[in-house]
């Protein structure tokens, strides 16, 4: 196998960006819905996201700056100091998508995207009614990542909420993905879909 390597400095942040998004893959899709300070609901994907921690159950996402200041999500979470995470299923993937229109403040992206829009009870933002899965987070805290043009959010899931047609394997409580069929983002324009699941138990202690 040949092998070409590529030093990070020499390429553009763009180039960084294509290499980057397509090579950690597939990622969770961090759909996450708040209010503004307003009451302007607001609805953003980001695949910069991920669970990082079970005691406290804790989930991260870094947000993007824009050139001329921050996203609605991120200014929404410093005002409300929560946000919800919207599992996206296969059959969100289209709405979803256009969520993630370059719009105003002021533009629902619930309206935009054709979705319903319920309240948490308890946190304070909303989320999708067509969801079957929803995170309820409260933010615990920012990181500074020095220098990167991104805010690292980290909040605690405070609440579950999971659609009833959502089933446990039997004896735990993993949602069965069959029945959750969550979308990952690869690179560019492309998503994971998902397809045959595989089942390999771990191996025993040695």
């Amino acid at each position: 196998m040949n092998i070409r390597v590529i030093d990070p400095g020499e390429v553009s942040a763009r180039e960084r960006y294509q290499l980057m998004t397509s090579l950690v893959v597939p990622r969770p899709i961090g759909w996450l819905s708040t209010w503004s300070a307003d009451g302007v609901a607001n609805l953003a994907p980001f695949s910069y996201f991920n669970a990082i921690s079970v005691s406290p159950m804790l989930v991260a996402v870094s947000i993007g700056h824009l050139r001329d200041g921050f996203k609605d999500t991120l200014v929404n979470l410093r005002a409300r100091g929560a946000f919800c995470v919207n599992v996206v299923s296969e059959d969100l993937l289209v709405p979803m998508n256009e969520s993630s229109a370059n719009v105003g403040p002021e533009v629902d992206e619930f309206v935009l995207a054709g979705l319903s829009q319920s309240t948490s009870d308890r946190v304070d933002a909303p989320f999708v009614a067509e969801c079957a899965a929803v995170l309820e987070c409260r933010v615990q805290q920012e990181v500074d990542l020095r220098g990167a043009p991104n805010t690292l959010v980290i909040g605690e899931v405070v609440g579950i909420r999971l659609a009833e047609e959502l089933h446990f394997e039997e004896g735990t409580m993993l949602v069965i993905p069959e029945q959750l069929r969550p979308l990952g983002r690869l690179g560019g324009s492309a998503y994971a879909i998902p397809g045959v699941v595989r089942r390999v138990p771990r191996p025993d202690a040695r």
